[in-house]
């Protein structure tokens, strides 16, 4: 370490710290906070009006839980199939009744990874309503064949954009064959890069934030080394 001062990047928390909170818009709020072990973030979109949206009941329902303190969920929404992304959502889902969304060719994997039932798949075009906006879903095949990312239009404009493990500061998500790697690369160009400006804002599954902007120009190099 050297004694050096860490260095935190966009929209940090702590693992198990406070929550942070943001306007995404007049009418959403969005609450983020890290929790389990593996520094899972969970997001909370939260309307003035209407059930609010869950996106990856990752670990810990009791904080969870906490950070809902009663209000509505009208969807959970779990970016990917692996268990670290949905550890709390049985309990979480039997607290708050909510509607239950996943990557299509994920389906499966989690309703008898998480054992729930009930759990509907979307895929590109779909959409979970949120307030008076929309999370778009976007499939991205590498990181898993139904990982998922869900692009929210902010009133000014600006995207935010949710990305599972499939985007981070630095890289694509972890993949298993230079075919994964291949695939995932080519989603993340032609729906991601291809779609959205600059000034988008990228929530991954773990960590810090970062922008389409801060990450466009590497995308090649990505490309190059592999990974």
């Amino acid at each position: 370490m050297g004694g050096s001062t860490p260095v935190s990047g966009r929209d940090h928390v702590e693992p198990g710290g406070p929550a942070l909170t943001l306007a995404l818009s007049d009418q959403v709020t969005l609450t983020k906070i890290s929790v389990g072990p593996m520094d899972n973030n969970a997001y909370l979109l939260t309307p003035e009006d209407g059930g609010s949206v869950l996106i990856d009941a990752a670990e810990d329902d009791t904080r969870l839980l906490s950070l809902i303190d009663g209000r509505p969920v009208a969807v959970i929404v779990t970016t990917h199939r692996h268990g670290d992304h949905w550890q709390a959502l049985p309990s979480v889902a039997e607290a708050t009744g909510a509607t239950l969304v996943c990557g299509r060719p994920d389906v499966d994997a989690i309703a008898t990874g998480a054992w729930v039932e009930g759990l509907t798949g979307a895929w590109d075009g779909d959409e979970v309503t949120v307030g008076d906006g929309v999370l778009e879903v976007i499939g991205l095949v590498g990181h898993t064949p139904g990982s998922i990312a869900l692009a929210f239009t902010g009133g000014d404009g600006v995207v935010h954009l949710f990305t599972g493990d499939s985007l981070f500061p630095g890289g694509p998500g972890r993949t298993n064959s230079p075919e994964d790697f291949a695939s995932l690369m080519d989603d993340l160009q032609a729906k991601v890069f291809n779609r959205f400006d600059d000034s988008t804002v990228v929530y991954p599954g773990h960590g810090d934030g970062t922008t389409l902007g801060a990450e466009r120009g590497h995308v090649e190099e990505w490309r190059a080394r592999g990974w």
